[in-house]
């Protein structure tokens, strides 16, 4: 009977496995990454609140950032703080991603250096 009332104390025998179990480690992680990744996404919308307010008191409320064209009442009321046209921000959208895609990843890097190699290992 002491022996289970021993291994059941914490920093005995499984108990204190269990919680470091790598699966409660990435899980841990992944929640943390989560509410990390939430926070950012808070502070950006309070800062485009911030900036539309600004905006406001400038007199460019409404207006696209990138063509000066009017920013339409209905996109303004699903996001107030709007600071581009939906052909603008789809136009920014698509250059983020070719500029992302430009970059080759480090793994396609040692691919083509190890090919390199190979190649001139053959002369």
């Amino acid at each position: 009977m002491n022996l289970v009332a021993e291994d059941a104390r914490p920093g005995c025998g499984d108990a204190s496995a269990l919680a470091t179990h790598p699966g409660d480690a990435g899980t841990d992680t992944c929640d943390r990454d989560l509410a990390l990744c939430l926070l950012y996404q808070e502070q950006n919308t309070l800062m485009e609140i911030d900036e539309a307010l600004q905006r406001i008191e400038e007199g460019a409320y409404g207006i696209c950032e990138m063509s000066g064209k009017p920013i339409p009442i209905p996109r303004l009321e699903a996001i107030p703080f709007a600071r581009f046209t939906v052909e603008c921000q789809s136009q920014l959208e698509k250059q983020s991603v070719l500029v992302r895609n430009s970059f080759p990843s480090s793994l396609s890097l040692r691919e083509k250096e190890h090919d390199d190699e190979e190649a001139e290992d053959s002369f």
